[in-house]
């Protein structure tokens, strides 16, 4: 069919919004990684624009032999790890039942549910049941007080009422329990969700900073994203140090900058390699069950 002049006219603007807020989107995040590759010079006399100035892997060979980065690695990939196998398990747990409609407690539980979404304890109340409970300064505070997320448990919910009831009547008829029909029937239909609510949990995971901030004192607990604060809001003097090795004052001020940009891209790099694995299946993640024939 050919396109009218005003079609013609509404395509070029959708195209060139979209190119506009690619350039708008990508360009800062290419701008880190060239300037991680840049030389000290190249970056002191600001000569890098887009592409790396003088390319060099002296900035990562100065972050990536820093011990404490490390450690904080591994933490970060343990909270993310453990916390993420733990939040899908309770996210199916707490989404089955709801989606059941001979739950006879279905509709209490529900407004409960949703209830949490709009009213919280608060933050004193909350660091007060958290250190009663003996969670204060553990590894378990970083992945327990956040088990299930409300809206993701909506979602999974939506995702198991979609599934058609005769396929859980028919199970029923063969003996099934409701253990197996969650299992062996719903989970494997609604793997799309699953996928992506795993990508929900993993980068809410790898970015948590607070509950670090609030409940972990313990330097060696805690994750990435604290080694990052100090490195980039509070510039430590301390790290900068460690880092620069024998460098003098001057350039240590100069590659400073160079160390930060590194450090970001080191701290992204694992969640941007995960995500092309997950992405094909969002769309159909986030729509399964959201139209009910």
């Amino acid at each position: 069919m050919q396109k009218s002049s005003s079609d013609r006219l509404f395509y070029g603007c959708v195209y060139l919004l979209t190119i506009l807020a690619v350039v708008i989107t990508l360009y800062p995040f290419l701008y880190v990684i060239s300037i991680s590759f840049s030389s000290v010079d190249a970056i002191d006399k600001q000569k890098v624009v887009l592409w790396p100035v003088g390319f060099t892997l002296s900035g990562y060979q100065m972050v990536l032999q820093y011990k404490e980065l490390w450690v904080s690695f591994y933490n970060t990939v343990w909270y993310t790890v453990v916390g993420t196998l733990l939040n899908i398990v309770a996210t199916c747990l707490a989404a089955f039942p709801l989606s059941r409609q001979q739950f006879f407690l279905r509709r209490k539980l529900n407004f409960f549910i949703a209830f949490t979404m709009y009213f919280s304890g608060g933050l004193i109340p909350v660091y007060m049941l958290i250190t009663s409970l003996g969670l204060y300064n553990t590894r378990w505070v970083m992945v327990l007080p956040v088990l299930v997320i409300t809206f993701n448990v909506m979602i999974c919910r939506s995702a198991f009422e979609g599934i058609p009831n005769e396929i859980f009547e028919s199970a029923s008829i063969d003996g099934a329990n409701e253990m197996t029909m969650l299992y062996r029937l719903a989970v494997p239909i609604i793997k799309p969700t699953l996928a992506v609510l795993t990508l929900y949990y993993a980068v809410f995971h790898w970015n948590n900073f607070f509950s670090a901030l609030l409940y972990l004192g313990k330097q060696d607990m805690q994750p990435l994203q604290m080694f990052l604060r100090r490195v980039l809001i509070m510039a430590s003097p301390e790290v900068m140090q460690k880092m620069g090795g024998t460098m003098t004052s001057g350039a240590l001020a100069v590659s400073s900058l160079q160390v930060r940009y590194v450090s970001i891209v080191v701290s992204i790099l694992p969640i941007v390699t995960i995500y092309p694995f997950i992405q094909r299946y969002f769309v159909k993640g986030i729509t399964l069950g959201a139209v009910k024939g």
